[in-house]
């Protein structure tokens, strides 16, 4: 196959949403279609020791929580698809931002009975920085939840997207019958079955009798009128305006019972789009470059508890990836060769020979790479928009095993080159304070270090307010604001320097005293 062949068959795309709508679930239905597994895991079952293919953390099966993205690649029909399923806990939310650089396209999971929550507002913000175009799963309808229109217009109003139905549900809940499919005019009906694909009924338009044969009378008048609706209120659906990011197809159905799974896959292969442009500081990079460049949007550390390596996952943007090529560290400048680089199916690997734009490479990492590093053919590239955001949650990490020292400053540092959380260095007294955005990833950073790494911590209070990264063009300024502050000055792992406000009142203050300093609260700048 040629390299245009390969890129126009991949899809690259994210499942985001908050935790509980059903991501986990539905990735592992995507998988049970693409053949990649044979039977589906349970998030959260005591009897089936069977667990979700994509939360295979130790942390991750305790919890019955996804706490750091895990990628699976497939091919579907003439497709390779490659999801990445991310944590929907907000305390994660870092993690699944820049995941969200890495992809071309989102499904966005919204449980029928909660409508958007909070965390899946923020996500779609994301996407709409980038333009990402994105489809909506409405889930869980064979438990009791709101009326379908009301989500709908919850969705325009929450998320700020125009949404066009392309499913629709006969009933929700216990007297839920099956999805009429109006992006290929058939009817899908719904047998409750977590393995088997319920049965579908192929008819000619929404007033064939067959309709009313299986469904009932009331139930089929009721769905024509619903459609009638539809066609009324919502534009036909623009397939240009969808991968523009301005308007989102909605489906519905339940990913437990794999029921509207398939629809939601065979309609998002036809028009979620290939491979797209990536944008550097220095220029467009088109997927279909002779030469290759990608950049890591992630580092996980531990994935085989065997082996104490590093994975720096790498999301090719243009070219092809060949295995044990040359290729350019721009940040060291050094020329490395890759003997090893593997594909995902989760924490499963296997070592690929070749891959091209939109998959994702992992590489072996010895503590060469840190996050939006870029690799090339030999250009030099910097790809933008892999931002760490100020952290809200501050505690000093404190050894608790005065022989495991030095085990301890390299999960540490290991951690927070994966990204978890962010490491400040208090200038006054020299403590190590760890910032998060959420107090659950205290808990996953103490129970990683001491099975991953067997270091021992306890964490001791600190009160802040946030950590903001200072600059000046200004000398003279900077270090009349650093020497004031002196108490509050820290450098984060890059060496930069933080100002860590223990107020609202303190930063906004200190805003107003030094006018030639520029705060900021996210460290890309």
């Amino acid at each position: 196959m040629s390299l245009q062949e390969e890129i126009s068959r991949r899809r690259t795309f994210a499942i985001i949403s908050h935790p509980d709508a059903g991501k986990t679930t539905l990735t592992e239905k995507l998988l049970l279609f693409g053949g990649a597994i044979h039977i589906a895991g349970a998030v959260k079952s005591n009897k089936i020791k069977k667990t979700a293919t994509s939360d295979w953390m130790e942390i991750e099966k305790q919890r019955g929580i996804s706490v750091a993205t895990s990628v699976m690649g497939f091919n579907y029909g003439d497709y390779k698809i490659n999801i990445l399923d991310t944590p929907g806990h907000q305390d994660f939310a870092e993690d699944t931002y820049r995941t969200l650089t890495a992809v071309d396209s989102v499904i966005i999971v919204v449980d029928v009975a909660k409508g958007v929550e909070q965390q899946t507002r923020r996500l779609m913000e994301v996407c709409r920085m980038r333009n990402t175009p994105v489809i909506i799963f409405v889930n869980k309808l064979d438990r009791e939840g709101r009326d379908p229109f009301d989500i709908l217009d919850e969705l325009e109003s929450e998320l700020k997207i125009k949404v066009r139905p392309l499913s629709w549900p006969i009933n929700i809940g216990a007297k839920f019958k099956g999805v009429y499919n109006i992006f290929e005019h058939s009817l899908d009906l719904f047998t409750p079955d977590k393995q088997r694909v319920s049965e579908r009924v192929e008819i000619e338009s929404v007033d064939d009798p067959r309709i009313d044969e299986n469904v009932g009378e009331k139930d089929a008048a009721k769905l024509r009128e619903d459609l009638e609706l539809i066609e009324g209120v919502y534009p036909e659906f623009n397939v240009d305006e969808y991968l523009q990011g301005k308007v989102a197809p909605v489906f519905f159905g339940s990913a437990l019972n794999t029921f509207g799974v398939k629809e939601l896959l065979d309609c998002f292969v036809k028009i979620a789009p290939a491979p797209r442009p990536t944008k550097t500081e220095e220029r467009v990079i088109n997927p279909d470059e002779e030469g290759f460049s990608g950049f890591v949007f992630k580092i996980h550390a531990n994935m085989d508890p065997n082996h104490r390596s590093c994975i720096a996952f790498v999301k090719i943007c243009s070219g092809k990836f060949e295995r044990n090529a040359p290729y350019k560290h721009v940040r060291s400048g050094k020329i490395m060769k890759f003997a090893a680089p593997t594909a995902f199916m989760a924490q499963k690997k296997s070592i690929v020979d070749e891959a091209y734009p939109g998959d994702i490479v992992g590489i072996p990492d010895t503590g060469n790479f840190k996050i939006g590093d870029t690799l090339t053919s030999g250009e030099i590239l910097h790809f933008k928009g892999l931002p760490s955001f100020s952290p809200e949650m501050f505690k000093y990490i404190e050894n608790s095993d005065p022989m495991k020292a030095k085990q301890l400053e390299k999960g540490v540092q290991q951690l927070m080159d994966e990204g978890v959380a962010q490491l400040f260095v208090n200038q006054f007294n020299g403590r190590k304070i760890i910032g998060t955005v959420g107090q659950l990833q205290f808990e996953v950073i103490q129970y990683r270090l001491l099975h991953e790494y067997g270091a021992q911590c306890r964490w001791e209070p600190i009160s802040l307010y946030k950590a903001c990264w200072i600059e000046s063009d200004d000398p003279e300024a900077l270090a009349a604001f650093k020497k004031r502050k002196f108490q509050f000055m820290a450098v984060d792992k890059e060496g930069r320097d933080v100002f860590l406000a223990d107020s609202g009142y303190v930063l906004q203050m200190a805003q107003t005293d030094f006018p030639k300093i520029k705060f900021h609260f996210s460290s890309e700048f």
